[in-house]
């Protein structure tokens, strides 16, 4: 191997190991930067999906209290056209029947 390709070798080595060097540092500096970064993140993310659930959960009350004020409306219209319907019952007329049109 003449002397010239031996230096060449030699030199590249020592670049490559310079830049291995130099960039072992910056790449794990990155990494925790990238590491925190991703952790804000997530804890962003999941600070924004407790709130939207718990919005949620405010909305499937409302909805299940409206439900029920229509269950305690029906009930007592039921109550009512029985009574009405008694009261006809009790003077002796006949009423059609309901449901048919």
């Amino acid at each position: 191997m003449s002397p010239e390709v031996l230096v060449s070798l030699v030199t590249a080595a020592g670049v490559i190991l310079a830049a291995v060097v130099t960039a072992v540092p910056a790449l794990l500096a990155l990494q925790r930067r990238m590491t925190g970064a991703v952790e804000a993140q997530g804890t962003v993310t999941r600070d924004h999906l407790t709130a939207l659930g718990e919005r949620l959960n405010i909305r499937i009350n409302d909805v299940r209290d409206d439900i029920d004020g229509v269950r305690e409306d029906v009930s007592r219209v039921r109550e009512w056209q029985a009574g009405h319907d008694a009261e006809h019952l009790l003077i002796g007329r006949t009423l059609p029947p309901r449901g048919d049109s």
